[in-house]
């Protein structure tokens, strides 16, 4: 439940909402407690909602997804021109090219739809959501030249990043976990570098709950005289994710650019946590990163972000381990992080997973990232073959791609034993796409059209753990333009506390 879209509800009045007012106002954030749900967008709401049957995702409640393209993601059950898919409560029970149901059955029609697990972006700092497309053009570290006068480094870390309050972490989060659920990503990696005191933490956690969708807390660096990093690591464990069965999880940042990433490992291991860093050849860590492998330090905990310009010995010592790689191809391209290393990992017998990165620069939808993703690689193999190349890779197929992005980052997260294909026992965070849609019809081929042709508005329906949170291509319980206002408050403070003019259209 979205806390700033209808803060009057019973279930707003829960202790965690109580105690993130209690934040709010020491911080000036009245306006968190403000009802956004009101009138018309209110009565909208209402009225998408009394089309959706009733109690889905409920315990004991049964739910069928009925007459879609079913395109499992699991060869043990395999794809359905045309299927059904059970749920009892939050769970996947069955899934059959028909199944027979009695009456006190929700029914979902998925006629014309592609059935298929949700979206999992395993590398996203939501936290900059008001800064989307400002660093449309920059580079990630400054190099000396013209171009690179706003950097991302200098510009977004080191000072928009030190004035956020806790307000605006939580509006930031909360509005990117809804932008995604609306392209249909049911699961995140937030990598939230803004951990400047226990209650950015704990602000940062809320809005990534109150999304409504699965969430992975990155708990990395902060800066100033109140930041915790990373000893605040067992309270934030204890405190919030003590539990295996909620949506949200963690991982522990151990950015090796950093002075003392040593304990960060050190404590992330002992509280059983993943271990995520950005590996990025352009911040000078190759040498680090070397060390690391040659002790033998690399584990199949361990998720890698990027894997730009590393030496094939570590390449070597991550696959032996067992470690996961994040690809973030469209921001490796544009961002001088590197050649986005796609075929290094699939030589390497490395089966990566994809990601969003910054909004500031680019979106975080995940059909950019799949199309970018095969395109890339083909085109590497295409210029080796067009070259007369012999023993050409393999090249890359729609389908690997929808894999990278569901499957392989639910392994990477370590949430395929709940997630990532539409598996009986596992969770159901299922979307259905609209393939009758002008953009796509007529359907020809399901894992080509959901990568070659599809957008954001082809996502028709969201379900994550059973819970409707997008019904027929609006997000449930939501107030959008509410929000807009509160993220645009927000904006509006950092600009001017970061000593930055607003221009619309110079950079």
């Amino acid at each position: 439940m979205c806390r700033l879209c209808d803060a009057n509800k019973a279930s707003g009045h829960s202790e965690g909402r109580r105690d993130f007012l209690k934040m709010a106002a020491a911080t000036g954030a009245v306006a968190a407690s403000m009802p956004l749900l009101a009138g018309g967008a209110q009565a909208a709401a209402h009225s998408t909602q009394a089309q959706m049957p009733p109690g889905i995702g409920n315990e004991g409640r049964r739910t069928l997804i009925k007459g879609g393209a079913v395109m499992s993601m699991d060869p043990s059950v395999g794809d359905l021109p045309v299927g059904d898919v059970l749920l009892e409560g939050k769970r996947i029970v069955q899934i059959a090219p028909s199944i027979s149901v009695g009456e006190d059955v929700a029914v979902i029609d998925a006629k014309g739809k592609v059935v298929m697990p949700g979206f999992i972006d395993t590398h996203h700092h939501q936290f900059e959501t008001a800064l989307r497309s400002f660093l449309a053009d920059g580079i990630l570290i400054n190099d000396g030249q013209p171009h690179s006068e706003r950097n991302y480094y200098e510009t977004i870390l080191q000072n928009f990043s030190m004035h956020y309050r806790t307000e605006d972490v939580y509006i930031n989060e909360l509005f990117a976990g809804l932008s995604q659920l609306d392209a249909g990503v049911t699961t995140v990696m937030d990598v939230s570098q803004i951990h400047h005191s226990p209650e950015h933490s704990d602000a940062a956690i809320l809005g990534l709950k109150d999304a409504g969708r699965r969430g992975v807390f990155g708990y990395f660096e902060g800066w100033g005289d109140r930041a915790q990093y990373p000893q605040d690591a067992t309270r934030i464990r204890q405190q919030h994710f003590a539990s295996d069965d909620q949506l949200t999880s963690m991982v522990m940042g151990g950015e090796i650019y950093l002075p003392g990433y040593e304990e960060a490992w050190r404590i992330g291991r002992e509280l059983n946590l993943p271990i995520a860093l950005h590996v990025v050849g352009t911040f000078g860590m190759a040498d680090t990163f070397d060390q690391l492998a040659r002790d033998g330090q690399f584990g199949a905990d361990n998720i890698f972000i990027h894997m730009t310009g590393m030496s094939d010995m570590a390449w070597q010592a991550a696959a032996d381990a067992g470690s996961h790689v994040s690809l973030s191809v469209p921001i490796e391209m544009t961002m001088r992080h590197g050649m986005p290393p796609i075929q290094k990992c699939l030589d390497m017998g490395l089966q990566p997973s994809l990601s969003s990165d910054v909004e500031c620069t680019m979106t975080a939808d995940p059909f950019t990232q799949m199309r970018s993703t095969m395109t890339l690689q083909r085109a590497f193999v295409n210029e080796k073959a067009l070259a007369g190349e012999d023993n050409l890779p393999g090249l890359l197929t729609a389908r690997d791609c929808i894999r990278f992005h569901t499957l392989e980052g639910a392994r990477g997260l370590k949430l395929d034993h709940k997630v990532g294909s539409l598996t009986p026992g596992k969770e159901a965070d299922i979307i259905l796409l609209d393939a009758e849609a002008i953009n796509v019809a007529p359907l020809n081929h399901v894992p080509g059209a959901v990568v070659t042709l599809m957008e954001r508005n082809n996502v028709d329906t969201v379900l994550v753990a059973g819970k409707v949170r997008k019904w027929q291509g609006q997000l449930v319980n939501v107030d959008v333009e509410h929000l807009r206002g509160q993220l645009e408050a927000s904006r509006d403070y950092l600009f001017e506390a970061a000593g930055i003019e607003q221009d619309l259209f110079r950079a």
